[in-house]
C-alpha cells in the first residue's frame, strides 16, 4: 500500500511540476525538451504502477482490461488517469511542435516576434537565440509650403518621399549585419549597412562596427531622421557635420555603462560620395561621450560633447554647405556664405545639456565647425538649438539615457488597441552663424511640432516654422523672413 501511495505522489508531482517549469522556460526547444522528460518519467510510473496492480488483483484472461475499469475499481481509475495524462502530455507536445513548424511540414524551429524595438517589422529567431533575422525598411512622406517670403521663388510648395528606406537586420551569435538602401532626394544610397560584434570591454557592454553607418554626433547627428521629435535635424548637427556628413565607410567603438557612454570612430567617404574612387576619401576621427549625473525613475540629467578632425580629400575643391533652415523639400530656405575654396582639414566640436523628467524633456545644444584652407586661412561656422517637449498624454519621450540619442516612443493607449495614441507637443529655436566665413550670413527659425504617435512605429507631424534669413551672398540676398509649415506621414518597420 505504501508503495502503491509513493508512486501516485510521483506521479501527481510530475503533473504539478510540468506547467511551473515550462512557466520558466525560454524557448520552444526547451519546452519540447521538458515535455518528452515528463512523458517518458509518467510511461515508466505507469509501468510500475501496473506491475503493483497487477500483484495485488491478478488479472484473468477472461477478464479485460476495460471491464475491470468499469466495476469502479480503485486502481483502474487511477490507471486510466495515467493514461489520459500521458494523451494530455502528447497533444502539448504535438502542439509546440506544430507552432515550431513540424504542423505544415517544416523542419524548422524558432519562433517570430512581431514589434520588437518600436518597429512593425517580424524578428525571426532560432530555437537556441543563436540566429535572429529581422526585415527593414520606413517610409516618410511629407507635405510643405512656404509663404511669406519677400522672394516669389520662395514660396513654393511640394510633397516629396523623404526616405523610402528597406533592407534587413540580424545576428549570427555576437557577430551581427544590418543592410539598407534608401531611396531619398531622388537617388538611392546605402545607409545602414555594416557588420557589428557585441562583446564586453573592461566590465562594460561594448558594440564594434565595420561598414557604413550613422556617425554618433550629438543627439540628433546619432539619431535615425525618422526618431527626431521634429521633421528636421537640428542647427547644431547640420552645421557641425563634417565633409562626409552623417554617414561613412569606416570603423567604430561604442562602450556602454550604467549611465555613461563613449564611442570612438575612423571613417571614410560613405559609399555615395562623388569623390569615391577618384581620389583618397576624407578621413574623419570622431568621439562622442554623455553622461548622466543624476538619474532615477522620474528622469535623468544629460551631458554630453562630440569632437572631429577631418582630412579632408583633395578631390574637394570647395565648401559651400548651406543647411537647409525649415524644411527638406524648399532648398531655396537656407543661410549662404561664400564657399571655401581649397580646403585642406576642418574640426569639428559640440556640447549637450538637456535631460528628461517624467513625461517632458528639453535639450540644448552648440555645434562648431573649423575649416582650414590653403587659400582663404581658417573660418568658423556655428550653430546652436534650445528645444523642449511634452508628451501631453503621459508616455515617457523618446530619449535614450543609455545611448543619448532619440529612439522610439512607447505609446500606452494605440489608436490600433482603440486608444487615442500618444501626443506630443514640441518647440524649438535653431541660430545659424555663418558670419565668419566671406559674405557669411544669419538665419533664425523657430518651430512649433505637434506629434502624433499612432502606435510604437507610426507618426503623424505637424510643423510649423517662422523663419529669417540675412544673407550676403545668393540669389535671396538681405533681410527676408516667412513662414513654412510641414506635414508628414511616417511608418517604421
Amino acid at each position: 500500500m505504501r508503495n502503491h501511495t509513493r508512486l501516485c505522489t510521483a506521479i501527481a508531482a510530475v503533473l504539478l511540476a510540468g506547467p511551473t517549469m515550462a512557466a520558466d522556460t525560454v524557448s520552444n526547444a526547451e519546452l519540447l525538451k521538458l515535455i518528452k522528460a515528463q512523458s517518458a518519467e509518467i510511461e515508466a510510473l505507469k509501468r510500475r504502477l501496473a506491475t503493483v496492480e497487477h500483484e495485488r488483483h491478478p488479472a484473468t484472461a477472461d477478464t479485460p482490461t476495460t471491464a475491470v475499469a468499469s466495476t469502479g475499481d480503485p486502481g483502474a481509475r487511477r490507471d486510466a488517469q495515467v493514461q489520459a495524462a500521458i494523451a494530455d502530455t502528447r497533444e502539448s507536445e504535438m502542439a509546440v511542435a506544430f507552432a515550431r513548424g513540424g504542423g505544415n511540414g517544416g523542419s524548422g524551429g524558432g519562433s517570430t516576434r512581431w514589434g520588437r524595438g518600436n518597429e512593425a517589422g517580424p524578428m525571426f529567431r532560432s530555437d537556441d537565440g543563436f540566429f535572429t533575422f529581422k526585415p527593414d525598411g520606413r517610409l516618410l512622406v511629407d507635405f510643405t509650403r512656404t509663404k511669406g517670403s519677400s522672394y516669389a521663388t520662395r514660396n513654393i510648395s511640394g510633397a516629396q518621399i523623404t526616405s523610402a528606406r528597406l533592407g534587413g537586420e540580424g545576428t549570427v551569435g555576437a557577430l551581427g549585419y544590418h543592410v539598407e538602401a534608401d531611396f531619398a532626394d531622388n537617388k538611392v544610397a546605402l545607409r545602414q549597412t555594416y557588420l557589428t560584434y557585441a562583446t564586453r570591454l573592461f566590465g562594460n557592454t561594448t558594440k564594434f562596427y565595420l561598414g557604413n553607418f550613422l556617425k554618433d554626433l550629438g543627439t540628433e547627428g546619432s539619431s535615425e531622421s525618422a526618431r527626431v521629435p521634429f521633421m528636421l535635424r537640428n542647427a547644431a548637427t547640420a552645421v557641425g557635420q563634417p565633409v562626409v556628413s552623417y554617414f561613412g565607410m569606416g570603423a567604430q567603438m561604442r562602450m556602454y555603462g550604467d549611465n555613461w557612454h563613449y564611442s570612438l570612430s575612423i571613417n571614410g567617404n560613405a559609399p555615395s560620395s562623388s569623390t569615391s574612387g577618384t581620389s583618397t576619401d576624407s578621413t574623419t576621427y570622431l568621439t562622442r561621450a554623455h553622461w548622466n549625473p543624476l538619474k532615477n525613475e522620474n528622469g535623468f540629467l544629460h551631458v554630453g560633447a562630440w569632437y572631429y578632425y577631418e582630412k579632408i580629400s583633395d578631390g574637394v575643391t570647395s565648401i559651400n554647405n548651406t543647411p537647409s533652415i525649415a524644411l527638406d523639400y524648399n532648398d531655396n530656405l537656407a543661410v549662404s556664405a561664400s564657399s571655401i575654396a581649397n580646403p585642406t582639414q576642418d574640426r569639428g566640436k559640440g556640447f549637450e545639456l538637456g535631460g528628461v523628467l517624467r513625461n517632458f524633456w528639453m535639450m540644448n545644444e552648440y555645434g562648431k565647425r573649423t575649416i582650414d584652407s590653403r587659400t582663404a586661412g581658417s573660418l568658423s561656422r556655428h550653430g546652436s538649438s534650445f528645444a523642449a517637449g511634452w508628451m501631453i498624454t503621459g508616455e515617457a519621450p523618446g530619449f535614450s539615457s543609455r545611448s543619448g540619442s532619440w529612439k522610439g516612443v512607447k505609446v500606452n493607449h494605440p489608436v490600433t488597441s482603440g486608444g487615442w495614441g500618444a501626443f506630443e507637443l514640441a518647440a524649438r529655436v535653431d541660430h545659424y552663424d555663418f558670419a565668419d566665413a566671406p559674405r557669411g550670413g544669419k538665419g533664425k527659425s523657430y518651430t512649433l511640432g505637434l506629434n502624433w504617435y499612432l502606435n510604437d512605429w507610426s507618426r503623424l507631424m505637424l510643423n510649423y516654422i517662422h523663419w529669417n534669413t540675412a544673407n550676403k551672398v545668393g540669389s535671396f540676398q538681405g533681410p527676408d523672413a516667412g513662414n513654412s509649415i510641414g506635414m508628414r506621414a511616417q511608418v517604421v518597420f
